[in-house]
């Protein structure tokens, strides 16, 4: 049971947490929520010409006063719950079981109601946000392409169709070279309406019989390599009775 001068004590420290509180909330007009919007923090009129990047911190620091005033505020509740406590004459008394809470407990934790056993606050929650579901891991469930028996057309590709108009990075953000800023995107090398290189500037029919070859970067970068490696194939050197033939006609051409 606690004594008059432990009450007193109690009490005056509860007080002057509740002063500091409310003092800062005041000083901090409630971490600037009574604000409309983050734009009235920062001078702002609109958002369509800053960099996405400087929005989402915009927003980040918006989520973290709404976090951060909730916390405080559901902080200010407690202490008066304690003071009215100390009135009613029911403070040091676990609200659950009715025993005495341990006067280690209250000098930790001033504001507690409840015994360690009865806390309310002990259980940790397993959720995690529902954005992780759609946001991680890239595209979230919406992402198909680990799936080998889906051919389906999935967030990224979403994505990719709307990046080919341009975003706000450029290419030293994706960390490789890029030929044009409308490549400037995740995959953007991926092949699209042909899955071989080779595909997309060579026609040939169903039977294989050569149509035309169209002049492609692909090409040009298929050519390169053969003749860097010396051979005539992607798949290697060409065997010698399908060699020949090339090199005679070369042969009697010069």
């Amino acid at each position: 049971m606690l004594t008059s001068e432990q009450l007193a004590a109690f009490r005056s420290t509860l007080l002057e947490m509740k002063r500091d509180i409310e003092d800062r909330l005041k000083q901090n007009d409630h971490f600037g929520i009574v604000r409309s919007h983050a734009h009235d923090a920062v001078g702002e009129l609109a958002s369509y010409d800053n960099h996405p990047a400087d929005e989402a911190t915009e927003l980040y620091e918006r989520e973290k006063d709404l976090a951060l005033d909730e916390h405080t505020e559901r902080e200010l509740r407690e202490i008066e719950q304690a003071l009215e406590a100390i009135d009613d004459g029911t403070y040091g008394t676990c609200r659950v079981c009715g025993q005495p809470i341990p006067y280690e407990r209250l000098e930790a934790l001033p504001t507690t109601l409840y015994c360690r056993q009865h806390s309310p606050d002990q259980t940790v929650s397993q959720k995690r946000p529902l954005e992780e579901g759609v946001l991680m891991p890239p595209f979230g469930k919406f992402d198909f392409d680990d799936r080998d028996e889906s051919v389906a057309y999935d967030a990224e590709d979403a994505w990719q169709e709307v990046a080919r108009y341009g975003t706000s990075d450029t290419p030293s953000d994706l960390g490789k070279n890029v030929d044009h800023y409308s490549e400037v995107y995740a995959e953007s090398e991926e092949n699209v309406g042909y899955i071989e290189d080779l595909e997309n500037f060579a026609a040939v029919d169903l039977y294989g019989r050569n149509v035309n070859v169209y002049p492609t970067r692909e090409h040009e970068r298929l050519e390169n390599v053969l003749d860097d490696e010396g051979i005539m194939s992607n798949i290697g050197d060409l065997p010698a009775y399908e060699k020949d033939p090339y090199t005679s006609k070369d042969t009697h051409r010069r």
